[in-house]
Formats: C-alpha cells, sequence, structure tokens
C-alpha cells in the first residue's frame, strides 16, 4: 500500500521534459519542509500498487511521473516494475535524500537542504534563490542537465543573469502554472 495524494493527467510543466504528456502519482508524505511548497503532504489515500495501475491505464500516455513530497520515502520499487510490465516509463522527481530504484527510467533531482545521497541524476533541478549553486551541484552526482528555476516566478531576472553567466545551466519555468493547467 502507497500513501497517494493525488492522480492526474497533463502536461510536465519543468525541466528537461517540459510539455509532455504524462500521468502524476504524487505521493504523500516528505522529509523536508520547504517555504515554497506547493503541495500538500498530509492528504493521502492508501492504494495499492494494482489499484494505482488500473487508474493510471486509463489514460494514453505511457510515462508516469513519480512525485510527491518525496515520493522515495515509500517502498515504490514494485510499483515501477508494474508500470514498467505494462510498457510505461517511469520518471521519479526526488529531494535526492532517499535512494531510488535502479530501475526507474528517469531521475530528476531537485535538492534542498539535506546532503543528496541518490547515486544518479539525469536532470539536476535547483530552485534559485540566491543560494550556491556550485557547492549544491559539486554535492551531486554529475547530471546529464542541469536546470535553475526561479522560486514561485519572484526572481526571474536574477535567474536568468545567473545562467547567462554560468551556462552549464538552463532555464526552467513552471509552464504549468503560466499557462494555468494542473
Amino acid at each position: 500500500m502507497l500513501h497517494v495524494n493525488e492522480i492526474f493527467y497533463s502536461l510536465q510543466g519543468e525541466g528537461f521534459w517540459t510539455g509532455l504528456p504524462a500521468i502524476f502519482v504524487r505521493l504523500s508524505g516528505c522529509n523536508l519542509k520547504c517555504d515554497f511548497c506547493d503541495t500538500d503532504h498530509l492528504d493521502s489515500r492508501q492504494m495499492t500498487e494494482e489499484h494505482i495501475i488500473d487508474e493510471v491505464l486509463q489514460y494514453p500516455s505511457k510515462t508516469v511521473i513519480l512525485t510527491g513530497g518525496e515520493p522515495l520515502l515509500q517502498p515504490v520499487g514494485p510499483l515501477v516494475d508494474m508500470l514498467h510490465q505494462n510498457g510505461i516509463k517511469v520518471h521519479v522527481e526526488t529531494n535526492g535524500t532517499r535512494p531510488c530504484p535502479p530501475s526507474v527510467d528517469w531521475v530528476t533531482c531537485s535538492p534542498k537542504y539535506k546532503p543528496v545521497i541518490i547515486d544518479r541524476i539525469d536532470e539536476l533541478k535547483i530552485v534559485y534563490q540566491g543560494n550556491d549553486v556550485e557547492s549544491i551541484r559539486q554535492s551531486c552526482p554529475v547530471a546529464s542537465h542541469y536546470f535553475l528555476q526561479p522560486c514561485s516566478g519572484l526572481n526571474i531576472a536574477e535567474t536568468v543573469d545567473y545562467i547567462k553567466d554560468n551556462p552549464l545551466w538552463r532555464l526552467s519555468l513552471q509552464t504549468h502554472k503560466l499557462i494555468d493547467i494542473r
């Protein structure tokens, strides 16, 4: 049984896969308390992996994004395996403080305040608040893609300036909020 906050179908709004139709499985619970978080971590319902699969298969996309909170606080390995058995790719959005099943197809790590222990990152996404981006990057495994995201859209100019001075990084906007979709 997993604690599920919600399951919904939309477009990925951030990072490398922006615009990709995907099924979001938002799991409840988080081990951090970020002041800019937009998720109610207490709201959940218990669901079996089979029930989650039944809901996921109602949508035409073949990509599931496990998100949260922190989805890796829960034992997601069996769900990942079952999704793969149904021909579905699995992305995980994590803060990097918990181990990730190696069979996950794409790992987006958005580290916050705790050390990163995850051993694989496909996409490193940092919510930019004028923080020491380079020390955060250096504390993580090498990623394939690097994104900075303005904090709640409030510091866009500062984020753009940082990226222009540090071209390893790319801009990630929360396009789902900009175009007012879920």
